[in-house]
This record gives structure tokens, sequence and C-alpha cells, in this order.
């Protein structure tokens, strides 16, 4: 017999708040469930405090909740994911944190590579994260995450030193193991710029840096979906 689905998944609506035993609905998301969605009362949303946590509740007219039973916590993952990327031109980092948030990755670092053709500028840093965290937490939202990831800015030699593995031809297969990849700029790597990073082999073709990460989220998260079953 095939499993229920959790609560989560079939609700009408998920959101965040900052406590589940006392959920309050900020202006923004009264708005999107009230005027957007258009939800009635009676349908079901689930609000989650982001690290887990989850309640189920009733959309009450016109723009509020009330808090139901039925909660709890997501159940396991395992070990969290992450992902790391130099940093791409225009708006792919948002279609990169949209995508690797969709698939479940619990962390997404970008990084300046030596041929990155995109650079952020250190007083743009902040603003970018701002941005980007942003649109994390609406594709949790969209994906019925519980979760938001980690979204960070970070550099080549202290991930390699964390234990990451680079996407680069010539490589192995993805393993269980790797829960941390690094996908390179649109230009390439530069010898020896991984050091000794053990390497994983996406296939024959080119692929864009944001096609590389999505691609190397979905096989990890599908991995760790097998341990886990």
């Amino acid at each position: 017999m095939r499993p229920e689905p959790q609560p989560w998944l079939t609700a009408d609506a998920l959101v965040f708040v900052d406590d589940v035993d006392v959920p309050r609905l900020s202006d923004p998301d009264a708005h999107h469930l009230g005027r957007v969605l258009r939800l009635r009362p009676g349908d079901e949303v689930c609000v989650t405090d982001g690290v887990g946590h989850w309640r189920m509740c009733k959309f009450v007219a016109p723009n509020g909740i009330e808090a139901t039973e039925s909660h709890g916590d997501s159940p396991e993952l395992g070990t969290p994911l992450s992902v790391g990327i130099a940093i791409v031109k225009g708006d792919k980092p948002e279609l990169v944190v949209q995508k690797l948030t969709e698939l479940g990755i619990d962390r997404i670092v970008f990084f300046h590579a030596r041929r990155s053709v995109a650079r952020w500028r250190e007083d743009k840093v902040e603003r970018n994260l701002e941005r980007l965290n942003r649109i994390a937490l609406s594709a949790s939202c969209q994906s019925r995450r519980l979760t938001v990831p980690s979204i960070e800015i970070s550099d080549v030699e202290h991930l390699v030193s964390m234990g990451a593995a680079v996407a680069d031809f010539g490589g192995r297969e993805l393993g269980a193991g790797d829960d941390l990849v690094l996908i390179g700029p649109e230009g390439g790597w530069e010898p020896g710029e991984y050091g000794d990073a053990p390497l994983i082999d996406l296939g024959p073709s080119v692929l864009r840096a944001e096609t590389a990460s999505i691609a190397v989220a979905a096989r990890m998260c599908a991995l760790r979906t097998s341990r886990v079953d």
C-alpha cells in the first residue's frame, strides 16, 4: 500500500513563522494567502519555523490562521548536503538558489574562482546574499520544504580543506559520501586551483555552471533519499 503523503505536502500553502505553537502571519504572508492564493476559510496552511518543526493550521478570513492539534517534526534526512558554485553572471545565481532549494540542498556556497567572469564587489556581497536568502525562502514555501538552506560565500581553498569534491572531467562517479561538491566557473578551473581534491565526473558534455549545479544537486539528494529509505 502506498504511504500517505506528509501533511505539509498536501496543504494548500506553507509559510514560515517564528513559533509554530503560537503562529502569527507577517503582513506579506497574510496578503499572499488571502489575496494572491485566494484561500478560503478552512483551507489548510502548514506553518514551520524553518528548522523542521511544523503545525497544521486553518485559514481564517480575511487574512488569519488558526492552529490545530496536528504538529510534529520533519523526518531525519541524513547528512546535510552542500553545493559550492563559482559566482555566475546575471540572474543565474537566483536560478541556482531556486532550483537547489527545490531539490533539497541544505547549504549553497558561492565563491570566486580564478577564471570567474562575474565577481561580487565587497560592498555588494551582503545585499546579494540577502536577495538570495529571500529567493531561498520563497522556493522553500513553493516546494513545501520545512527548512531553508543557508546561503554563504567562501573561497575554494577553505572549501577544499573541508573535504569538498570537485566536478571536473576525468573524475569518478558521484558517491553516497560526497556531501560537498564544487562547481567551477564558466571559464573552467585553472590547473592546480583545487589542489588534491577528489574529482567527480558529470559526463561527456560541457555543462553550464548552473546546469552542472542542478545535475549534481539532483544526484546528491537522490543518493541521500536512497540511504534513508
